[in-house]
């Protein structure tokens, strides 16, 4: 079953929101071009009692109907916090590219990654560009998040995109990751129609931790603009 959501995706000089239907929800984790770095923080939050990944990348699966442009989501306690990642969709036949929060639950990461990722909303922001117009300069693409800790606004991630694999380098490992049994359009590197993908993130400056409110963009400085969201973080008790 789809999930609707409301984006804006140009088309020449018009850009008006639309809804789209989204099939599927892909979060790939452990997407680091230096695999030593990779391999670094795996120990690390291994120590943190967070199991290693079977593979690197990871792609998790998580539903669709999880994926929001919202600018406030609900999540179970405050163990639970978000990271800027750029985000891949596949609609109409075209590549598009956007930015969104993998919201996930800290504790429930030493659990089981999986079920972290599916417990929280992923917050997407409704502006997407054409994946044609970025890619000749990907890797000059700037991820950023801020937090608001103490009443007082925080940068939290800062960096270069060019610090994850590069999109088709990732849509090739996850067409090779379905082992034959992905859907009949998803060939080549392409992601099947309907698929939304998050990319990866960035190092959290001062480390991981919860955040209860979290603003997130992707900057163009070729092209001198900015796809941004924010959203906060309405906690429901844990009553056992």
């Amino acid at each position: 079953m789809s999930h609707l959501l409301t984006l804006t995706l140009p088309d020449g000089s018009n850009a008006r929101a639309t809804e789209i239907a989204i099939a599927d929800a892909v979060i790939a984790g452990w997407t680091g071009r230096d695999a030593a770095a990779v391999e670094k923080h795996i120990k690390e939050l291994e120590e943190l009692g967070v199991k290693r990944p079977a593979t690197t990348p990871i792609f998790y699966r998580v539903s669709a109907a999880r994926l929001t442009c919202a600018s406030e989501i609900e999540a179970v306690g405050e163990a639970s916090g978000g990271e800027a990642e750029f985000v891949l969709l596949q609609h109409g036949g075209r590549l598009w590219v956007g930015a969104g929060s993998d919201h996930t639950d800290r504790e429930a990461e030493k659990y089981g990654v999986t079920v972290s990722k599916q417990m929280c909303d992923k917050p997407i922001a409704p502006q997407f560009w054409a994946y044609d117009e970025v890619i000749p300069h990907w890797d000059r693409l700037v991820l950023r998040s801020h937090v608001v800790e103490g009443g007082e606004r925080k940068l939290y991630q800062e960096g270069a995109v060019s610090a994850m694999l590069h999109p088709q380098d990732l849509l090739e490992r996850h067409r090779a990751s379905q082992d034959g049994r992905e859907r009949a359009d998803a060939k080549g590197g392409k992601l099947a129609e309907g698929t939304m993908m998050f990319g990866g993130t960035l190092e959290a400056r001062g480390g991981v931790r919860p955040t209860q409110e979290f603003a997130f963009e992707l900057e163009d400085p070729v092209l001198g603009r900015k796809i941004a969201h924010a959203y906060r973080v309405r906690t429901l008790p844990i009553l056992g």
